[in-house]
C-alpha cells in the first residue's frame, strides 16, 4: 500500500468514527490567524487581497510539505492521515443535517433555526420549515464537494500540502470571498482561487451523485440531466453543479429566495434560479440527502486512494530530475 493512499484511507476512517476534533481544531486555528492577518493587511485593493491570499495559502502548503517527511515513509502516511482527518468534514456534515431533521421531526422550529448557522450563512429567522429543509439539503449538496470530495482530490494529487492548501483556500473564501462591501476588492483573489480549486471536484461530485442516485430512490439519468441543464444557472460556477445533481437525484426542486445576515448586521437577499423540476423538498429528503452524501463520500475515498497509488507509482518510476516531492 502506498503511503499517501494509506494516509487518506486512515484519515477518512478516523473522520467517519470521530468526526471533527471537538477542541483545538486546526482549521479553526487557521481561521483565527487568517482573521488577525486580514485586519492587519486589509485595504480596498485586489493587489492587497492577492498578497493576503498568497501568504495564507502559501503558509498552509509549506506546512504540509514540512510535516510530510520522506516519500514512502510511515511519517508521510501518518501526516497524510492526520491532515485528512483535520480537513475532512464528512461525518460532521451529515450529523449537523440530521440534528436539524430531528428538531423538525419533534416540531421544534426554534431549535431547528438555531442549528441552521452551523451549516450555512442564511438568516435563520427568515426561514419557515420549508425554508429550513431547502437550506439543509442545499448545504449538504454544496458541502459534499467543499468538505469531502475536493479535499480528497487534492490530497490524492499532492498529499498533506494539497490537503492543507485546499482547506486554506476554502476557508479564505468563506471569510473574505463573499461580496460584502468590505471584501468586494480585497476578497476577489480568494474567491477566484476557490473557484479554480473546486472546478473539477464539483463536477466529480455531480457525476458520483448521479451514480449513487438509484440507491436513494432516484435516477442517475435525471441527476445528470438537471446538472447539465440547470447547474450553470447558479451564481456559483461550482456549487450549482452539486446542488443541481442532488436536486435531480432526489427528485426535488431547489433554489429560490435566500436571505443572508452578515457580521455587520446587514441583510442581503438573493433570488436564486430553480434547480430541477421536481416537488418541493420535505423533511424526509434531509435523511435522503445525507445518505447520498455518505455514498458519494465512500466512492470518493476509494477513488482518491486509487489515484494516490497511481500518482505515487508514476513519481517513483520517473527519472530523478523529474521527481517533485509532494
Amino acid at each position: 500500500m502506498k503511503t499517501r493512499a494509506l494516509g487518506l484511507l486512515a484519515g477518512a476512517v478516523i473522520d467517519a468514527a470521530l468526526g471533527d476534533p471537538q477542541r483545538w481544531h486546526p482549521v479553526a486555528g487557521f481561521g483565527r490567524a487568517a482573521g488577525a492577518l486580514e485586519r492587519a493587511m486589509w485595504r480596498p485593493s485586489r493587489v492587497a487581497g492577492a498578497a493576503y491570499t498568497c501568504l495564507c495559502v502559501g503558509s498552509a502548503v509549506t506546512l504540509g510539505r514540512l510535516v510530510a517527511g520522506r516519500p514512502r515513509s510511515m511519517r508521510r502516511a501518518a501526516a497524510t492521515g492526520a491532515a485528512t482527518w483535520a480537513v475532512l468534514g464528512a461525518r460532521s456534515l451529515g450529523a449537523e443535517a440530521l440534528r436539524i431533521d430531528r428538531a423538525l421531526a419533534g416540531g421544534d422550529l426554534a431549535a431547528a433555526r438555531a442549528l441552521v448557522p452551523r451549516l450555512c450563512g442564511r438568516d435563520p429567522e427568515s426561514l419557515d420549515e420549508a425554508g429550513i429543509i431547502r437550506a439543509t439539503v442545499e448545504s449538504v449538496a454544496e458541502n459534499t464537494s467543499d468538505a469531502v470530495v475536493a479535499p480528497l482530490v487534492w490530497g490524492a494529487l499532492a498529499g498533506p500540502a494539497g490537503l492543507l492548501g485546499y482547506r486554506a483556500v476554502n476557508t479564505l473564501d468563506a471569510m473574505v470571498g463573499h461580496r460584502s462591501e468590505r471584501h468586494r476588492a480585497f476578497g476577489w483573489a480568494s474567491a477566484r482561487l476557490d473557484d479554480v480549486a473546486n472546478f473539477v471536484p464539483a463536477r466529480l461530485t455531480g457525476l458520483l451523485t448521479a451514480a449513487a442516485a438509484p440507491l436513494v430512490g432516484g435516477s442517475g439519468a435525471v441527476a445528470l440531466r438537471v446538472m447539465r441543464s440547470d447547474g450553470g444557472r447558479h451564481p456559483s460556477p461550482n456549487s450549482g453543479r452539486c446542488e443541481a445533481a442532488f436536486a435531480g437525484a432526489l427528485g426535488v426542486r431547489l433554489g429560490g429566495t435566500n436571505t443572508y445576515s452578515t457580521r455587520s448586521d446587514d441583510v442581503r437577499v438573493e433570488h436564486r434560479p430553480h434547480l430541477g423540476t421536481g416537488r418541493i423538498p420535505v423533511r424526509e429528503d434531509i435523511a435522503r440527502a445525507v445518505r447520498l452524501q455518505r455514498l458519494v463520500t465512500a466512492a470518493t475515498v476509494v477513488l482518491a486512494a486509487a489515484t494516490a497509488v497511481v500518482t505515487e507509482r508514476v513519481r517513483t518510476n520517473a527519472p530523478d530530475s523529474e521527481r517533485v516531492s509532494a
